[in-house]
């Protein structure tokens, strides 16, 4: 049996676990090429974007804030630092949470309203 979730942070089909779960950077596939599921009807929204936001926002704000007090540098060295990482950070933990997201509503069996025809 796969483990939806740690196949869904891997970029896999949370189904199977065999196939790849995006398309592009962050487009999800229409369909798995692996076991043919149906994709198409996972809509994750904004919700990965609020989790990077707030995961990745905190990491780098608590170490500008750290650094400021500890070493007091110049504004245009922590600029330097810390607008790249935040980049860097909130890029990198996007898929895998949008990974997590979509495995979400397949555990729960979650559709989006309206397209079940209730």
């Amino acid at each position: 049996m796969v483990n939806p979730y740690a196949a869904g942070a891997a970029g896999r089909c949370p189904s199977c676990g065999e196939g790849r779960l995006f398309e592009g950077f962050l487009r999800i596939a229409p369909v798995c090429e692996a076991c043919g599921f149906d994709l198409k009807t996972a809509d994750t929204g904004d919700g990965p974007a609020v989790f990077v936001i707030l995961i990745g926002g905190f990491l780098v704000a608590f170490g500008a804030v750290f650094t400021e007090i500890a070493f007091s540098p110049p504004i245009w060295l922590q600029l330097l630092v810390w607008l790249p990482l935040t980049a860097i950070v909130c890029g990198a933990l996007l898929r895998p949470f949008k990974g997590l997201l979509v495995a979400a509503q397949f555990t729960n069996n979650a559709r989006e309203a309206g397209r079940d025809g209730r």
